[in-house]
């Protein structure tokens, strides 16, 4: 008998905040496509979590960031009727803009600035939420 050995995907998301707005990327892509995320994606072999973080960022808003501190993880793991498709692991880091214009670039079908309660209000990824309770202070 041939075991399957699937292990999960890690990955980062950067939280950028500028005059109490996130940067927020409306996916274009599965996992997820159709609802509202941080910017970001998995981290490549031999890669350094804050070298994913500024390649995400600019892949999908076009903009250049100097990765920040730690902010919290969490997980994404999807699928239908005990079939899981997707497992990631997300490292959310603060980020800086250094430069650029969010436009919206890869698998990101809309890039924009929201306020925490305009967030309230729109279809999100698991987790968002809670993300932006935690950097509550920043937003």
């Amino acid at each position: 008998m041939c075991e399957r050995n699937f292990h999960p995907i890690l990955a980062v998301s950067a939280a950028v905040v500028e005059k109490g707005r996130i940067l927020l990327v409306k996916r274009g892509v599965e996992p997820n496509k159709g609802l509202w995320s941080l910017p970001g994606g998995s981290v490549e072999f031999g890669e350094t979590i804050s070298d994913a973080l500024i390649r995400e960022v600019a892949e999908e808003t076009s903009i250049v960031v100097a990765p920040g501190e730690f902010i919290t993880f969490h997980e994404v793991i999807s699928g239908e009727e005990n079939a899981t498709k997707y497992h990631y692991v997300v490292i959310v880091m603060g980020a800086t803009r250094i430069g650029g214009n969010a436009t919206a670039g890869s698998d990101a079908a809309e890039v924009g600035w929201y306020t925490a309660r305009e967030i309230e209000m729109m279809p999100t990824t698991n987790g968002l939420r809670k993300v932006v309770a935690h950097i509550g202070g920043l937003v």
